[in-house]
């Protein structure tokens, strides 16, 4: 691993000045020293020679980078890197294909309840994005094709609130299990543990694409009204919530798997090139052959497609006394239970007599 000592800025590269772009490209060099310090805290990949992002980061309408850096080296020069709490599972590349697009049909009110918001939201990210999907047969507009730009617009709005949940939820039940003097049972570590994800996401995609003025103001009052919202929502009944997230994280796997289309169909040229931060390299512990755009989408999917099912899951439990089955040893491991790898994904989730018969 190579020791990273300083980072050098250089203004970013602007070709022409978009006023209805939230994000923008920009190219960053990354020297090394004497001082060690992970690679990861580095914004690009070390090689041989410096590469930049010539290839555009986009939307923005600011003139200068307004994020420094995002794992600054630490003050202390005995502290060399620092360790996540949650190491992230190793997919294969079966796994990561098997993904597919699913749907749990609702099935009393509450479902209903949640899956109408979920599709307000959607509603609402893609008038904000300026996305469209086409029917079958049809030919949409221009104004409604979709670009890298556009595709990292979209990504970065959507895990800057997917981050929300998972966090809510942890912190009620941290709360709840303090104030109760009770036991959690494993569903606080899940949730975090969700929550750092969809952060890692973000910050994956903030390497490629920085936010400007305006969607900082967006992310800023989205997150306001969502985490107040989802607060108050969560002490009703958290069973709705999880609910929620589960056909939320369905949209997500819906929104990757067309970019992955897209990209695989030619009409995203600019990505064909383009290698995986060094961010998500560590993260996601990504073989050297499998490094591209193509594959960093695939992960992440699978990431949302793994959050579909568990809060489908949880949703599906008794939220006062069941434990988490993703945090549970079983005494029959024979028997098929749910894990935190992809192997066993269930688009609909687990049914709590599937776990506790």
């Amino acid at each position: 691993m190579n020791s990273l000592a300083t980072i050098s800025r250089v203004r970013p590269l602007r070709a022409t000045a978009r006023p209805q772009s939230v994000l923008y490209f920009a190219m960053r060099t990354c020297s090394t020293g004497s001082s060690t310090w992970n690679r990861s805290s580095c914004l690009v990949p070390q090689r041989s020679s410096p590469v930049f992002y010539t290839a555009k980061r986009p939307i923005s309408s600011t003139p200068q980078p307004q994020i420094k850096e995002y794992f600054p080296p630490p003050e202390n020069p005995a502290v060399k890197e620092v360790d996540s709490a949650w190491a992230h599972p190793v997919y294969t590349e079966a796994q990561m294909q098997n993904v597919r697009v699913a749907h749990r049909e609702a099935r009393d009110w509450s479902d209903w309840v949640a899956l109408g918001t979920v599709r307000f939201f959607r509603w609402g990210m893609d008038w904000i994005t300026g996305y469209k999907h086409p029917g079958p047969g049809q030919q949409l507009p221009a104004r409604f094709k979709m670009t890298e730009q556009k595709w990292l617009t979209r990504f970065v709005f959507l895990e800057s609130v997917a981050g929300v949940p998972g966090m809510v939820g942890g912190m009620l039940r941290h709360l709840r299990s303090l104030r109760k003097m009770k036991r959690d049972n494993g569903w606080i570590e899940t949730l975090l543990e969700e929550a750092f994800n969809e952060r890692m996401h973000l910050l994956t995609f903030l390497k490629l694409a920085e936010p400007g003025w305006f969607m900082r103001l967006m992310v800023l009052g989205a997150q306001g009204v969502f985490f107040n919202g989802f607060f108050l929502a969560y002490l009703i009944s958290p069973r709705i919530c999880h609910r929620f997230v589960g056909y939320l994280e369905e949209e997500a796997v819906l929104t990757y798997t067309r970019a992955i289309k897209e990209l695989e169909s030619g009409h995203l040229p600019e990505w064909n090139q383009l290698e995986a931060p060094e961010i998500a390299v560590q993260y996601w512990k990504m073989p050297e052959d499998k490094r591209t755009m193509r594959d960093l989408l695939l992960y992440i999917r699978a990431d949302e497609a793994k959050h579909r099912e568990v809060n489908h899951t949880l949703s599906n439990l008794n939220q006062a006394i069941d434990p988490n089955p993703y945090q549970t040893k079983y005494q029959n491991p024979v028997r098929d239970h749910p894990s935190r790898g992809i192997e066993n994904l269930k688009a609909t989730g687990w049914e709590r007599k599937e776990i506790f018969s």
